[in-house]
């Protein structure tokens, strides 16, 4: 008897190893590249969590709450866009049920990958791995031009404070001959 429960059981076990695998083989490689580009959105970004938040905002003409919304769900910045992406490619304006059913086919129960989630809805994430491409380098792009910035700012300031300890002027005579051998 014990026999018997130990092969089914090991049985069992084969069984649910075999479909793992195939499980995790259902993804498509354009699925696993969405899921690749969004993860760039989910970068922490120094002092850049609003900047995505807008961007994203403005990218599909909504609120910056509802972004702040779905990220209370426990959406990464790359799972909202592809959820507000697939919403919008549902209708040409985002609709608050379409995100809904598209949020519960998305975090189950079941859980399904978003190549299913498109299935589902009757898209296909081509579109939605452009536009999440897209929104990522835009974002990649300000974060580049923030940085150029700050680091241009730093090295003024740096070079004014270089100039006024190599030239201090205290008395004001330095300057004056200066402008008066001109």
């Amino acid at each position: 008897m014990k026999n018997a429960k130990l092969r089914l059981l090991f049985t069992g076990l084969i069984m649910l190893a075999a479909l793992i695998p195939a499980s995790a083989q259902e993804r498509s490689a354009e699925e696993k590249k969405l899921e690749a580009v969004s993860g760039e959105l989910d970068k922490k970004y120094s002092e850049g969590q609003q900047r995505v938040t807008d961007k994203i905002a403005a990218e599909f003409g909504v609120d910056s709450g509802l972004v702040l919304g779905l990220g209370y769900k426990k959406m990464s910045y790359g799972e909202i866009a592809i959820a507000l992406s697939l919403a919008q490619g549902l209708h040409s304006t985002i609709r608050d049920e379409d995100l809904r059913r598209i949020v519960a086919l998305r975090q189950g129960p079941p859980v399904m990958g978003w190549g299913k989630v498109a299935k589902e809805l009757g898209l296909k994430l081509g579109p939605v791995l452009s536009r999440v491409r897209k929104l990522a380098a835009e974002v990649r792009r300000d974060e580049k031009a923030d940085k150029a910035k700050e680091k241009k700012k730093n090295e003024d300031e740096k070079n004014r404070k270089k100039e006024s300890t190599e030239n201090p002027d205290k008395t004001g005579k330095a300057g004056m001959k200066s402008l008066s051998r001109k």
